[in-house]
């Protein structure tokens, strides 16, 4: 199944040593761990897209920065970039003025822009560090993990989904995002809306 977003290098004769006898053993073994490793990626990637109704965000409950329910499948009816993250985590603090400068040029383009902290970070913490870095895009705290459950299970922070109006996953990216990609896939999505 094709998915918008997802991109695999291959691997080559040229990542191999050329002294194929001392390396025999861990060759095979660095083999097997990227081999595994892309079938894993490939599962959790393939989870947004098994279903034409988009993630199944209702009944999924998330708070926000007043400890106050929202309901994610409140994002549906508009793209939606949205990304897991947490105070502690140093690729997350630094995309937060990437993610500012998607929402300041998409939102009144119709886009979501959330910022979803995880369940283990403090709600005194998270608005600390809203109120310091002066984030105006969507802040909500996944109080309960399960929005990180039904996204695949995210258990990396930074991850990085982009929606559809549908919620269904065009892109999506574990660690620090490419600004160009993300932006690529929204243009396109509000292109077709």
């Amino acid at each position: 199944m094709a998915r918008r977003g997802f991109e695999m290098t291959p691997l080559t004769e040229n990542h191999h040593p050329t002294d194929a006898t001392d390396n025999a053993p861990a060759d095979r073994s660095r083999r097997r761990l990227l081999l595994g490793g892309t079938g894993a990626l490939l599962t959790l990637g393939l989870g947004g897209c098994l279903s034409d109704s988009g993630l199944p965000l209702d009944g999924v409950t998330v708070q926000d920065r007043d400890g106050q329910p929202v309901e994610l499948a409140s994002i549906k009816g508009k793209p939606t970039l949205i990304t897991f993250w947490a105070t502690t985590c140093p690729g997350c603090v630094k995309e937060i003025p990437h993610i500012q400068a998607l929402h300041d040029k998409y939102a009144e383009r119709g886009v979501n822009v959330v910022g979803l902290a995880m369940s283990y970070d403090p709600l005194d913490q998270i608005n600390k560090m809203v109120e310091e870095r002066d984030m105006t895009y969507t802040i909500w705290q996944d109080k309960d993990g399960r929005g990180a459950e039904v996204f695949g299970p995210v258990r990396v922070t930074p991850t990085t989904f982009v929606l559809d109006a549908q919620a269904r996953i065009e892109f999506q990216k574990i660690g620090v995002f490419d600004v160009d990609r993300v932006e690529r896939t929204l243009d396109g999505l509000l292109e077709s809306a």
